[in-house]
């Protein structure tokens, strides 16, 4: 099983603990901040189980309906839990307002207090697993589940702190505050999630300093020019086309070997991806010719 299907693994049965853990506590409490951890907890545990599915389906071989293969349901995956981010970070933020509307007393305080004494535990020994899974494989979905738990971590801080608040002021105006402040930051966190995910099933070009690498390797080859240089990144997988301008005395054998040695050197800048290359071979420079449509 790839480090990746495991960190999911892992998530998803940390998730179903907490889960547990924060609901039974909330619903006998009342308190919005603690049921708004365990709410956001259960769509945790949706997420990692789509994730894992998502990273499953993502290794499948290419065939005849998916010629490129499903990776791109990797950066779906990434903007369907930014999207459960903000959705729950309404309904927390919606639930805050009723109680402020209509507040109620907080029980079983101390339950409540050792509930999220022991999430953040929980929780800060999942993000460091996800962080180095993250690290390791510099897979989107793992940055997105490690970002995830990361904002968790924090209000889950956050709500442990306001608890401790009550119980010596009590002053139950803190709580449905602190859910506001939750909803907020959670639906922060989840915008760059959101849009990296978008902006590669957009195909967008890879950045502007691996790009520079690219051209720094063909610069370095023996071409008289090169154009309609394009890159995307689909998940764990990396294309590049480019159309590379021999001599026209060089014969083809030759033109192949020197495409076969960009080929290796590409891959080597991504060694942590599955690099596609594809290297069109032009005898002259055609690009003022041609539409720039025909560079793919």
């Amino acid at each position: 099983m790839r480090l990746e299907k495991k960190a999911t693994v892992v998530s998803t049965s940390v998730a179903a603990v907490l889960v547990l853990m924060k609901m039974t506590v909330g619903i006998l409490s009342g308190s919005i901040a603690v049921l708004a951890s365990a709410i956001d907890s259960c769509l945790d545990l949706i997420v990692s189980l789509f994730n894992y599915f998502a990273l499953n389906t993502s290794e499948k071989n290419p065939d005849d309906k998916f010629n490129y293969g499903r990776s791109k349901i990797e950066p779906l995956a990434a903007v369907v839990e930014g999207s459960i981010i903000s959705f729950s970070a309404i309904f927390i933020f919606y639930e805050a307002l009723v109680k402020i509307a209509h507040p109620r007393e907080m029980s079983f305080m101390q339950s409540s207090i050792w509930v999220m004494a022991a999430s953040i535990i929980i929780t800060l020994g999942l993000v460091l697993f996800l962080n180095y899974v993250a690290k390791k494989t510099d897979n989107m979905v793992i940055r997105a589940d490690a970002l995830h738990y990361k904002t968790d971590l924090f209000s889950n801080g956050a709500i442990l702190l306001a608890l401790g608040l009550i119980a010596y002021t009590g002053e139950q105006l803190i709580d449905p505050i602190l859910g506001i402040l939750i909803a907020i930051y959670m639906i922060y966190s989840a915008i760059p999630i959101i849009k990296e995910g978008v902006l590669m099933l957009l195909d967008v070009a890879l950045p502007q300093e691996d790009i520079q690498k690219i051209q720094d390797v063909l610069d370095a080859e023996e071409l008289n020019d090169y154009h309609y240089l394009k890159t995307r990144i689909s998940g764990s997988h990396v294309y590049v086309s480019v159309h590379a301008v021999f001599n026209v005395s060089v014969s083809l054998y030759d033109a192949h070997l020197v495409a076969d040695r960009v080929e290796a050197k590409i891959k080597a800048i991504f060694d942590d991806k599955i690099v596609h290359t594809l290297i069109h071979m032009d005898p002259y420079d055609d690009s003022e010719i041609n539409d720039t449509e025909e560079g793919y």
